[in-house]
């Protein structure tokens, strides 16, 4: 140990304690928490000033990044210079900060997380909006602190005209605390801020009008409003953060088309993992992924697979990929040198009165200014006015020293503008001159006084603050880049489909699919029709149904099973396209057919549920009402919901709420009308009792109506086209298992009948044909006739083509096309035809 030196034992524990503590302080002041006043932290100041005093403007040329990073880096910032120019690049990329504050040129990375090059290469300038930052910065507006080897002064804070902090964020991770600040639309945050200026108990709902939510460099939509409505405050919340994305056709292939992803995202990582997800089965539907983005903007390609369901695997995309993001809000920024939690109107107010002192310091330096030359000009103005002496005293002077004394003394002026007059030109001798000093007095007095006036005012100080903001927003304001959706937030998948209506339609073979209601026009009657599905050779639409995206369909097969699917889940197609097969939806056996369906509102509704029922029909007449509770809770494969005897099938099931009456009709042309309370409710397993006798074996049911509104009407349609409308009254109601009475009378002409609806003139009517021509009428064109008429045609049909089906939909005004024809796609060679046919004589009886 050298002489004159010590060793003074210490606990290790406490020296821990006192060194980690000096070190977090050290990282928390002055390293990776945001100032609340400018919102920078020093690097970024330093960077800033640096370039300030180098003069790289936004007017003057581009300087080499490394004579930048040098400068900061010698005179300010003594750490790496990688952490300076990593800042000065960030401060560059448009993907990063919501109003850049450097320009850069050459490669300054990219939002793929590609490198920006070396600072040997780059080249680099301040942003006209940096100098709003600095503005003022030499009118002793904010203080000084020595840097770090006491021979130069830096900022400790910037005189910003621009509320940074809530404009771009922050982000940085201290010693026990952290902070996570979003960027915001300064066109908002000045709104905000004039808003606070004007009144300063405005509550945070009231500044939320004015700054909706963050608003990111990247776009996207923030999904949901809880978490930024909690961020504001409180000061912590989380928000969720989606891509914008839209679903178009490419090429004849569905593709998800991505044109912005959520802030901080990296784009070809997130590319990368989603391909693998597609690799390793995770997500399904998506056969290819490709980036096209380029220099005009970012596209991002997802092709889907023929049968996917593009709103799902959308769905999927948000679950499983970085598309759907969250950005944890965290505002912790140093208020006078501490760390504060804080909410938007704290920020607000902090920078508001940040600005009022800069406002203040300026004034009074803009004064002090001004009051110095006044007395300068004071000074010399007495000399002019006494020239011819003060330049004999200056000529009878030895020295300048000399001179100055016996003007202070002549005419009792003060050293300075002794001084001044000493120092004074010739050219100021003239009379031009004389009176430009007179002029720039006069002024001066009235500058002082206006000073004077804004230091002892409150208000006109608030108002300089307001017209500055003004200036700013017109400069720099500009719409946001993000977009809000309120509804959002963690919601399940329903809710993200939109509960439209739509046609759903099952061919003979067993083909799926649902199309938008929008896209069938309504017709006349008489039309031919247009086209409303391609089939394979030889198979043709057998059901038709109107539901809505959000219900549940119960699919009932020949064989008496049931299946259960939502609707949104069934791949949508457009009016021509052949669907999909239900076996891929179902797990249905090979020899098994669907035969009815049924559209369900929520299956978890108890009360929902419980009031409800299933009442099915089979062929051979056979009817069986079951409690729709029993049907509630579905298998993978399927549950029993008739047990169906040898040689039937399940032709039917409708969903009643247990006071309906029933209708059946068979081939045959007769129809039996009973209350469904003469069924008593049975278990799954059960095969049900007689609902109507059939004349011969060759006679099968060939429908079945549940009639809630006697006052209704009943509408049968022939295999030829034929059909008519009949008072529900004309059949009389009798017992279960009865031969039933006439419902149209069936000649070779009608053909047998095919089809029974109950109807209103609020409906319309959906015919579709074995050649998978579709035509939509009004059933209020359709006159009500007696119970045992031939009925009037309804649809030409050509040779050899017969109904398969027919169905009601509900009036909709927005669907309704009167005579628009444009749309109709008829068959080149079916001959012409009038809108309406009248009934010739014999069509009636």
């Amino acid at each position: 140990m050298a002489e004159g030196e010590k060793l003074i034992p210490i606990n290790i524990e406490d020296e821990m304690k006192s060194a980690y503590i000096d070190y977090s302080m050290s990282v928390i002041v002055s390293r990776a928490l945001p100032d609340v006043r400018d919102g920078l932290k020093p690097v970024h100041r330093r960077v800033l000033f640096g370039m300030h005093e180098l003069g790289v403007r936004s007017n003057s040329a581009h300087k080499k990044s490394a004579r930048i990073v040098g400068e900061v880096l010698g005179k300010y910032h003594p750490h790496g210079d990688t952490s300076v120019y990593d800042t000065m690049v960030r401060m560059a990329q448009e993907w990063s900060l919501r109003y850049m504050l450097v320009d850069g040129q050459g490669n300054f990375g990219s939002v793929d997380g590609d490198s920006p090059a070396a600072m040997r290469y780059t080249e680099a300038r301040m942003r006209k909006i940096s100098e709003e930052m600095l503005a003022d910065i030499d009118k002793d507006t904010v203080d000084h602190t020595l840097n770090f080897d006491d021979t130069l002064k830096e900022p400790t804070v910037l005189p910003t005209r621009i509320p940074g902090l809530l404009v771009n964020g922050a982000s940085g991770i201290a010693v026990g605390m952290a902070t996570n600040m979003p960027p915001h639309n300064l066109t908002e945050v000045v709104n905000g801020t004039i808003a606070y200026i004007e009144n300063n108990d405005i509550e945070i709902d009231e500044l939320m009008q004015h700054i909706t939510a963050p608003d990111f460099p990247t776009g996207g939509t923030i999904y949901g409003y809880d978490g930024v409505r909690e961020a504001f405050k409180t000061g912590r919340g989380r928000v969720v953060l989606r891509a914008k994305a839209i679903i178009e056709e490419v090429k004849g292939r569905e593709c998800i088309i991505v044109s912005e992803i959520p802030y901080q995202v990296n784009k070809a990582d997130m590319i990368k993992k989603t391909a693998d997800l597609v690799n390793e089965k995770k997500i399904d539907g998506i056969a290819s992924i490709r980036d096209e983005s380029d220099r005009k903007g970012m596209r991002i390609v997802y092709v889907l697979k023929r049968d996917a369901i593009p709103n799902i695997v959308l769905n999927t995309l948000f679950k499983y990929t970085a598309l759907q993001s969250s950005f944890s809000v965290n505002n912790i920024a140093l208020v006078k040198g501490r760390p504060e939690m804080l909410n938007l109107k704290d920020m607000i107010h902090h920078f508001v009165d940040h600005r009022h002192e800069v406002v203040v310091r300026r004034t009074e330096y803009e004064l002090k200014k001004a009051e110095d030359r006044a007395h300068i000009l004071e000074g010399l103005i007495i000399a002019s006015d006494n020239i011819d002496e003060v330049i004999a005293l200056i000529r009878a002077s030895s020295n300048a020293e000399e001179a100055r004394q016996k003007l202070i003394d002549r005419f009792e002026l003060t050293e300075i503008q002794a001084r001044a007059i000493v120092e004074m030109r010739l050219r100021q001798l003239t009379g031009l001159e004389q009176d430009k000093l007179r002029e720039e007095y006069e002024e001066l007095l009235k500058t002082i006084e206006d000073l004077k006036d804004i230091l002892a005012r409150k208000e006109r100080r608030m108002d300089i603050i307001k017209e500055e903001l003004e200036e700013i927003r017109a400069k720099y304001g500009d719409e946001r880049r993000t977009d809000i959706d309120i509804a959002g937030g963690d919601v399940s998948i329903t809710d993200l489909i939109p509960d439209e209506k739509v046609v759903l339609t099952i061919s003979h073979a067993g083909y799926v699919k649902r199309t938008s209601l929008m896209e069938y026009k309504t017709q006349n009657r008489g039309g031919v029709g247009q086209k409303g599905s391609t089939t394979r050779n030889e198979d043709f639409l057998e059901h038709l149904f109107v539901g809505t995206n959000h219900q549940y369909l119960i699919f009932f097969t020949e064989k008496g099973k049931c299946f259960w699917v939502r609707v949104f889940e069934i791949p949508e197609g457009s009016k021509t396209s052949k669907g999909r097969a239900i076996q891929n939806l179902i797990n249905i056996e090979p020899d098994d057919k669907v035969k009815a369906f049924i559209c369900t509102n929520d299956l978890k509704d108890e009360e929902y549920i419980n009031s409800h029922y299933v009442i099915m029909a089979t062929k051979k007449g056979q009817v069986k009402k079951t409690s729709l509770e029993q049907y509630s809770r579905p298998r993978t494969n399927g549950i029993n919901a008739i047990t169906i005897k040898e040689g039937d099938e399940l032709l039917a099931a409708k969903l009643t709420t247990g006071d309906s009456q029933v209708m059946l009709a068979v081939k045959s042309g007769k129809a039996i009308r009973f209350e469904e309370e003469k069924t008593r409710p049975m278990g799954r397993n059960a095969s049900g009792v007689r609902g109507i006798t059939l004349a011969d074996d060759n006679d099968e049911v060939i429908g079945m109506v549940a009639v809630n509104d006697p006052e209704s009407n009943v509408l049968v349609v022939s295999e030829n086209g034929y059909g008519k409308r009949s008072l529900v009254e004309d059949y009389r109601v009798t017992n279960r298992g009865g031969k039933g009475v006439k419902t149209i009378s069936v000649t070779e002409k009608t053909g047998n009948l095919v089809a029974i609806n109950n109807v209103t003139d609020e409906d319309d009517l959906m015919i579709i044909n074995k050649s998978g021509i579709a035509i939509r009428m009004e059933v209020s064109e359709l006159r009500v006739m007696g119970r045992a008429t031939q009925g009037v045609r309804l649809i030409n049909l050509k040779k050899g083509d017969t109904i398969a089906a027919v169905t009601k939909v509900k009036k909709d005004e927005d669907d309704i096309e009167g005579d628009d024809t444009e749309d109709i796609v008829t068959d080149e060679n079916a001959p012409e035809t009038p809108n309406v046919e009248k009934p010739s004589s014999d069509e009636e009886e």
